[in-house]
């Protein structure tokens, strides 16, 4: 989990750093925005949602709701000065929304951004809408759940839309659970291989009194024929 945590935090960065081109102080005609950085139809992806704050009284985003498209798998980062509340459908199991509420003191300020970065299995679909209710501090609430208009046109309040891919998909293992705990017999093999250096190293200590004895014995016998001699 941890290294699930640092990897969300750095593609999130990569996320910033890729929407630094756009206009970085909310302006009127700003929109909720979605990427991606695995945009796989039916795989697993880091979603990232970019609320501005476009109110016109000068005050705070406090909540922003994500609607889900019922998706099997979502999970969030841990946000300084934001919780998160996943919203699970009991009957069948899936995600069908998440709400970042700001803590006190905190939330998105006049002409300014916030990243939300979610990680979901995504639907089996050539592209999904992520419609967004976002709520400011004086209880305004705007819709982002347009569809396109006619033509291609866009409606004041989009829904943020994110296109999928056909593939290719991430390798299976690196959504795969940790493995678990290994039985004792299992463990028995590596716990005696691990034992192994510490018996050579008896083995040689044992070696090595055992030539000094030798050596001393040797020394022993030829002092005692000298004092014969003379």
């Amino acid at each position: 989990m941890a290294f699930r945590r640092v990897a969300t935090r750095a593609v999130a960065l990569a996320a910033l750093l890729t929407l630094s081109s756009w206009t970085v102080a909310a302006t009127a005609g700003a929109h909720v925005h979605v990427s991606a950085d695995h945009a796989v139809r039916g795989d697993y992806a880091l979603v990232t949602f970019q609320v501005p704050n476009e109110s016109e009284k000068g005050v705070p985003t406090t909540q922003v709701t994500i609607t889900l498209p019922n998706v099997a798998s979502a999970s969030t980062d841990v946000m300084a000065g934001w919780t998160a509340t996943l919203d699970r459908d009991p009957s069948t199991g899936t995600y069908r929304s998440v709400t970042f509420t700001a803590t006190p003191n905190a939330g998105i300020g006049v002409s300014q951004f916030e990243l939300f970065p979610l990680s979901i299995k995504l639907p089996d679909a050539d592209s999904v809408s992520f419609p967004v209710t976002q709520t400011y501090a004086d209880g305004t609430k705007v819709n982002w759940d347009q569809p396109p208009l006619p033509g291609g046109g866009e409606p004041e309040y989009p829904a943020p839309v994110l296109s999928l891919t056909a593939g290719p998909h991430e390798p299976e293992e690196h959504h795969a659970a940790p493995p678990a705990t290994a039985s004792p017999s299992v463990s028995a093999a590596p716990a005696a291989d691990a034992q192994a250096p510490t018996r050579g190293g008896a083995d040689n200590t044992a070696r090595a009194l055992a030539g000094g004895a030798l050596l001393v014995a040797a020394i022993g016998v030829g002092v005692a024929l000298a004092r014969r001699r003379t």
